[in-house]
Order: structure tokens, then C-alpha cells, then sequence
């Protein structure tokens, strides 16, 4: 009985050892917004749970390691038309969102686009 529960009990940590919690910024405006990021994150293999804050623009996922990371949820949120983390929306994408939802693109730009701040080589 005793060693029952104690294959038990390692399965179970090894379950949640991969259940990673991740929070990151994704620009959006309004509750459409937060439908549309919280689909898009959702749709991830992997993702157990997201959810997007209108206020703050911080969306916190909960997702299995061993089936998807990061990289991968942030990508998806961008292929429906908002900046994620380090990703950034095609221009195309962003353009078909609904004007409510079209939030200031000035300070997410491309790090490679922006040269403000460092000089350059001649």
C-alpha cells in the first residue's frame, strides 16, 4: 500500500514539474482584445490556462513544458494581430483589427528598426 502511493505521489510531481507559469506583456485595448489573445493563447497544445489583463496588458499563461514553450504561445497571440513579449504582429495582421482594438504601435517597434541610443559603425 505504502509503495502504491509512493509511485503515486512521483508521478504526480513529475505531472506538475512540467506545468510552467509564465507572465509577459501583449499590447491590446478592450474586451475583444482579451477574447481574441486568450483564444489565440488557448489554442497553443499545451496551454492549460490564459488570461489577459486589459489594465496592466499582461497576459499570464499556464502551460506543459514538454509540449510547447514560450516562444511558441507569444507567436500564436501575434498571428491574430497583437504584440507579444518579444514577438511583434505583422503590419498586415494588425491592420485587419477592429478599431477598438488598435493599440499605439510607436513603442513596439522591431529592436533591429530602432538604432536610437548607440552609435553607429562607420
Amino acid at each position: 500500500m505504502l509503495s502504491l502511493l509512493t509511485v503515486f505521489l512521483i508521478g504526480s510531481a513529475a505531472i506538475f514539474a512540467q506545468s510552467k507559469t509564465e507572465k509577459f506583456e501583449v499590447k491590446g485595448k478592450c474586451g475583444m482584445c482579451e477574447t481574441r489573445i486568450e483564444k489565440a493563447a488557448n489554442s497553443v497544445e499545451g496551454v492549460s490556462k490564459a488570461d489577459w489583463e486589459q489594465e496592466s496588458m499582461m497576459a499570464t499563461v499556464v502551460f506543459d513544458e514538454s509540449k510547447t514553450s514560450l516562444d511558441a504561445i507569444q507567436k500564436a497571440i501575434t498571428e491574430v494581430g497583437h504584440d507579444a513579449g518579444k514577438h511583434k504582429a505583422s503590419d498586415e495582421v494588425y491592420d485587419k483589427l477592429p478599431g477598438c482594438c488598435k493599440y499605439d504601435r510607436s513603442d513596439s517597434k522591431n529592436d533591429k528598426d530602432d538604432h536610437h541610443g548607440h552609435q553607429q559603425k562607420e
